[in-house]
């Protein structure tokens, strides 16, 4: 049980304090911020720096194995920047800040020494949080005076890390975003059920480097894991209240420091291990050929609306990190829907960023990242910019800019926040416009065929801008947020009576269609044709133009028992359950991705149109081409489409031309069989296939097929067929 301290106003809390106020220390320097082991005059400690523009006075605050406090008044200050260099300190030191100066709530200055700290350039935390009155900046009874209850005992340490490693990826792979197949999922939820993975290992960081989890993965065929949130974070207290907790991770409160709920280091004992071990799981996935993308949360903090928890940002200068109100800068400015928005505009939060993403690219070896409500980061004076502070500091960094660059393009409130194609051409973006269309489209719902051929063929709408290639689309169908795949297929509604709040979280326009029945169920032909608009979601997904991204588990038909917000679930809900794969879903997962690696010709990294028309045409079921009253009809569910695999090719990186052979394929969301006349293309081509949604097996026995002939498609369903090189003209 934790004791409370109460303390005067304006003071620090009773603690040890440096002999002298701090004779024994050396001034340090105010470069780079964080702790930083090393030499000084060759004494041998750790450089301590903060920035922070509001503060009166810093003090640093040392904790031995005990837990007993040790104080150092920081006493210099440079631009902001307060620094101390204390001899005999080095890795595994816990510590944190007391910060003094103004408390004026009403002008957004919240400074009281009575809350620790965390250093926001940590790169190790110790603990979590527990929460009560102790952890607030302001007194509950009058939110107007600070609280004088000390924190120290409610909240984590910040670690002084040992950043060594021994690192083997020299070789880390690269794919361009054509060649790139994301997999996002989730450390804890991938490996805490894996039979294969040591149970020692099970929901961490090396449980994710073990051969049983590479191996999967590369065995499956993706290219990039997609890591949700592995920053350190911490759960909402409404939600501790409850008994849950804050799974997904987008709460941060550290930007620096790997997740050590996710470390069986840490786990074991051993604080301050999830570093050398997070870096070991990089190492790992990368001698796998895997690369690693990072989910990012610069949008928000875990310190919630102005009177939140004080654990960090708030109390070092609250209206340097977070964009308040202009006319009332006790009020937050919130586009994320989590109670804060990180001011992108000012030198000390644009900072943190951009050293944070340096430290994970150079130090952590990650490969890129996804932001999750990007356009806040780009809204320093209200509206969306293109060519904000923070934007155009990431075009100009010659770490960051050469790194992949992911945006989730839309967030919270705002008239332009749902808004796709507006990030420069040096990132890429979540379509959620595609996702909208493709799950309609299977539901056989009136979506138009036009939608389904542009977002098919690189949604051109959005993206075909000066400098954009169909790399631009992150093609998703599902993603952590919202139902997996399974769930999609077997569920009309949200069921998310297990989060606590009634059923009335998450969203209630999903896309979805039970297929008959809500729920699971035993019946033959509902569990076939739920099968079916499966591996008809996922033909489209792998073969559509654009980068693909599959929800991992969605391959094996993982399910959330129709929990479309898992958020909080931390438990056998969300994790991957390995005793129950669907096999045959597997099989032809592994199929599609293979197929999509095989043919360059739908990974285009060129918009199909002009002069280059020819390379992508499009027919209706009876074998003519499209024309303005086809694309207009509200009624079509059904298209043709036929690629060129050796007209105007794209180039490899060593120059030579990607030629493939020609495809045709037939697209059904009908939910009748439909008969497709197949048009004239190449002469004497031979048509042979080579993918049926419908029905898998059906390929291996299916005759050979020329113009003319009508081949009958099942329903909602999509067939591949392949005319090869040798089969065309001479002039082919």
């Amino acid at each position: 049980m934790t004791s409370t301290r109460t303390i005067p106003a304006g003071a620090v809390p009773a603690a040890r304090v440096a002999p002298d106020g701090g004779a024994d220390t050396l001034p340090g320097t105010p470069f780079p911020l964080g702790a930083t082991p090393g030499e000084q005059f060759g004494i041998a400690g750790t450089n301590f720096a903060i920035a922070s523009s509001m503060a009166d006075s810093v003090t640093l605050c040392l904790f031995d194995s005990s837990g007993t406090e040790s104080q150092i008044p920081v006493r210099d200050n440079d631009a902001d920047v307060w620094h101390v260099f204390v001899p005999g300190v080095g890795p595994g030191q816990a510590y944190g800040y007391r910060v003094g100066g103004p408390w004026d709530p009403a002008r957004g200055q919240r400074c009281n020494p009575a809350k620790l700290l965390l250093d926001p350039y940590a790169k190790a935390v110790s603990g979590s949080v527990t929460f009560g009155p102790q952890v607030l900046g302001q007194d509950q009874a009058d939110p107007a005076k600070p609280s004088t209850l000390d924190s120290a005992p409610n909240v984590p340490r910040s670690l002084v890390a040992d950043t060594g490693f021994s690192w083997t990826d020299g070789n880390r792979p690269w794919y361009r975003y054509a060649d790139t197949v994301i997999y996002e999922m989730h450390v804890k939820g991938f490996t805490m059920r894996h039979p294969g993975i040591p149970a020692e290992l099970r929901g961490t960081y090396a449980g994710l480097g073990h051969e049983a989890a590479t191996g999967y993965l590369t065995g499956l065929g993706v290219t990039t894991v997609e890591l949700l949130p592995v920053h350190q974070n911490v759960p909402e207290a409404f939600l501790a209240g409850r008994g849950l907790t804050n799974y997904w991770g987008y709460n941060t409160i550290g930007y620096l420091a790997p997740h050590n709920g996710y470390s069986a280091a840490v786990r074991a004992g051993r604080p301050g291990g999830q570093v050398a071990e997070f870096k070991a799981m990089v190492d790992a996935l990368h001698r796998a050929g895997l690369e690693v993308l990072l989910d990012v949360v610069f949008n928000h903090t875990a310190e919630a609306g102005p009177d939140g928890p004080a654990l960090c940002f708030r109390g070092i200068d609250n209206t340097a990190y977070y964009r308040t109100e202009p006319d009332n800068p006790g009020r937050y400015i919130d586009t994320t829907g989590c109670g804060n928005s990180l001011n992108a505009g000012d030198p000390i939060t644009l900072q943190l960023m951009l050293d944070s993403m340096r430290y994970w690219i150079t130090e952590m070896h990650a490969d890129g990242f996804r932001f999750d409500l990007a356009p806040t980061l780009a809204r320093q004076d209200g509206a969306y910019d293109k060519v904000s502070a923070f934007l155009d500091m990431v075009a100009q960094d010659p770490v960051v800019s050469r790194v992949k660059l992911v945006a989730e393009p839309w967030d919270v409130g705002q008239a332009d926040s749902y808004d796709l194609g507006r990030f420069p051409a040096l990132w890429r973006e979540w379509n959620g416009k595609y996702r909208d269309a493709m799950r309609n489209f299977w539901a056989s719902r009136p979506v138009g065929i036009g939608e389904f051929a542009t977002r098919f063929a690189g949604s051109s709408d959005l993206y075909g801008t000066a400098g954009r290639r169909p790399t631009a689309s992150v093609n998703l169908i599902t993603v952590h947020d919202g139902f997996t795949l399974r769930d999609l297929v077997s569920y009309d509604d949200k069921h998310n009576e297990a989060n606590g709040e009634d059923n009335r979280d998450g969203t209630s326009d999903n896309g979805s269609w039970n297929c008959g029945t809500e729920g699971p169920t035993g019946d033959p032909g509902i569990v076939a044709l739920r099968a079916r608009q499966s591996r008809a979601l996922l033909t489209t997904l792998m073969l559509s133009f654009g980068v693909p991204l599959l929800l991992g588990g969605d391959e094996m038909g993982r399910t959330q028992g129709g929990n479309n917000n898992a958020y909080c679930q931390d438990n056998e809900i969300t994790w991957l359950d390995w005793a129950e794969q669907d096999t045959a879903l597997q099989d032809f997962t592994r199929q599609l991705i293979a197929f999509r690696r095989a043919h360059p010709v739908f990974r285009r990294r060129r918009f199909l149109a002009g002069a280059e028309a020819s390379e992508l045409q499009w027919f209706t079921p009876a074998g003519a081409p499209m024309n303005g009253a086809d694309w207009a009809d509200p009624n079509a569910r059904a298209i043709a489409i036929y690629l060129d695999g050796s007209d105007y090719p794209d180039r490899a990186a060593d120059g030579t031309l990607l030629t493939d052979d020609d495809f045709l394929v037939l697209v059904n969301s009908w939910w009748e069989p439909l008969g497709f006349t197949l048009p004239a293309t190449r002469p004497h081509a031979e048509w042979h296939a080579e993918i049926d949604s419908y029905d898998p097996a059906a390929p291996a026995a299916a005759p050979a097929h020329s113009a003319g002939e009508q081949v009958t498609i099942g329903p909602r369903s999509v067939l591949v067929l392949r005319a090869a090189v040798m089969t065309k003209d001479a002039d082919g």
